[in-house]
């Protein structure tokens, strides 16, 4: 393998710490609101929805606004190919620690 191949498998829409954060949680959590991913990966209300809207973008998270008694409450939720590019990106990582 040449030296510029091994992050080849690396997806460059996970480079974020909070874009990670975000897709390890809905990996694990059928669906997880907006403000319990805030609360968990503590960043602000600008910064999560800006990390939120690019990967509702890429169609990798749908979003889904309801109304839990009279309060709105939006939360989200990993699309099949989300699951499938996460993955691939996980086995890329996995693959560069064990072999280099």
């Amino acid at each position: 393998m040449k030296h510029k191949d091994i992050i080849f498998g690396l997806d460059k829409v996970f480079e974020s710490r909070v874009r990670l954060g975000i897709m390890s949680i809905l990996m694990v959590n059928d669906s997880y609101d907006f403000n319990s991913l805030k609360e968990t990966l503590n960043v602000t209300d600008g910064n999560l929805a800006s990390h939120l809207k690019a990967l509702e973008d890429k169609g990798l998270i749908v979003m889904e606004k309801r109304f839990i008694g009279r309060k709105p409450n939006t939360s989200y939720a990993i699309t099949r190919e989300g699951s499938v590019r996460f993955r691939q990106h996980l086995d890329a990582l996995e693959d560069l620690i064990r072999n280099h």
